[in-house]
């Protein structure tokens, strides 16, 4: 551990040593290769990365040496993490991790061997620890919105709902991408997970970056959303629209009380000072409303699921549904189907019940009452 401290040291200060001939373990390595490897990567993903190497694969893995790793190797460390508790989702990210820096080192001369990570057989994913799709019925949109309505930023959740963007994509949002004579709205960037540096000068604090009283952003409050099929340009309902210029005027509001306090930094969805909102206030404030509103709790993301479950069950076509939320893959549509199925033959019988009750009613009718009362002549 002390090697690898040192390349940490290595790393923080900016001197990065090139990959050799020498032997490295694979705890040099996965340091090293956050190194190399952080120019490259978003935020998000790269938090990812760094979080299964130092949290898992280190001190899993760690002392083994790189040319020596084998899948075997690889399978046991997997199948002991979820023994000692991990989620298979956890696991899986794991062996995503690995494969990538094993990839890099292969790509790089410093592992000889074939990546070990391609051999090995990666943790199963059931389909029950997926994001489970558990969608709001229509009355709890409504209560949920008539408690959203008593709250600041309501228009907040009635785009979660209507429209299904994702949290990072909806406090992302600025008035420049929303066009109310139009009617559409833009997504164009997704706000990202605060991240703080020390801004000590001299003498530490001793407190963690994020309480430091001279804390400094370590990351933009923004970025690009991940995919090209996350830029997209959505419609707005009419109601929406009407919803968003009485939020447009409450937050002109309230930067006129603000005065000199306000930062006009143009966030759709913002603090009582102009400011970004926080994720976790804005996590913390769903579950508020859901508490007071009596409706079951959930995720944030079950807003969405929401939303994409009643554009499939409104008959909107798969590839319109896949820009409105912004999905790359079909396979995404095929998630819902053991949600929207059941619903679909549910009208389909209550439609043939209607109409051939209906018929069959007709059939055991009363010959001369079906005629009017008047006898037809055979």
């Amino acid at each position: 551990m002390a090697r690898v401290k040192e390349l940490e040291k290595q790393r923080d200060s900016g001197k990065v040593r090139r990959a050799g001939p020498k032997k490295w373990t694979v705890a040099e390595w996965l340091t090293h290769w956050l190194t190399i490897a952080r120019p490259t990567l978003r935020d998000g993903a790269y938090d990812a990365y760094e979080v299964a190497v130092r949290v898992h694969l280190i001190p899993g893995l760690g002392a083994h040496k790189l040319n020596k790793l084998l899948p075997e190797h690889l399978e046991r460390f997997y199948t002991k993490m979820q023994e000692n508790g991990s989620a298979a989702g956890t696991a899986h990210q794991a062996h995503r991790t690995i494969r990538r820096a094993l990839g890099e080192a292969e790509k790089r001369g410093a592992l000889t061997a074939h990546n070990p990570a391609e051999l090995a057989n990666p943790p199963r994913l059931d389909l029950e620890e997926e994001d489970e799709i558990d969608p709001y019925t229509v009355d709890e949109i409504k209560a949920i919105l008539v408690e959203a309505n008593k709250r600041r930023n309501s228009a907040r959740w009635a785009i979660a709902l209507a429209l299904g963007l994702r949290q990072g994509e909806a406090l992302g949002l600025k008035w420049s991408d929303v066009d109310m004579k139009a009617g559409i709205l833009r997504v164009r960037r997704s706000l990202n997970r605060p991240k703080y540096k020390h801004g000590c000068d001299g003498e530490p604090c001793g407190r963690k970056p994020g309480f430091c009283p001279k804390r400094q952003k370590a990351r933009p409050d923004a970025a690009p959303t991940k995919s090209r099929a996350g830029r997209r340009t959505i419609g707005l309902p009419t109601e929406l629209t009407k919803i968003l210029r009485a939020h447009w005027k409450e937050q002109a509001a309230e930067r006129t009380r603000a005065r000199q306090l306000w930062k006009d930094e143009g966030w759709v969805f913002a603090k009582r000072t102009g400011e970004a909102l926080s994720p976790n206030m804005d996590y913390r404030e769903w579950k508020g409303i859901l508490k007071a509103a009596g409706i079951r709790d959930g995720r944030l993301h079950d807003a969405r699921h929401t939303a994409a479950t009643v554009l499939l069950l409104l008959g909107v076509p798969e590839r319109a549904v896949m820009d409105v939320m912004g999905w790359s893959s079909s396979s995404m549509v095929k998630r819902y189907q053991h949600v929207t199925a059941p619903v679909r033959m549910d009208i389909a019988e209550r439609v043939g019940g209607l109409l051939w009750a209906a018929t069959e009613a007709g059939e055991n009718d009363d010959p001369d009452e079906a005629a009017g009362g008047v006898l037809v002549p055979a």
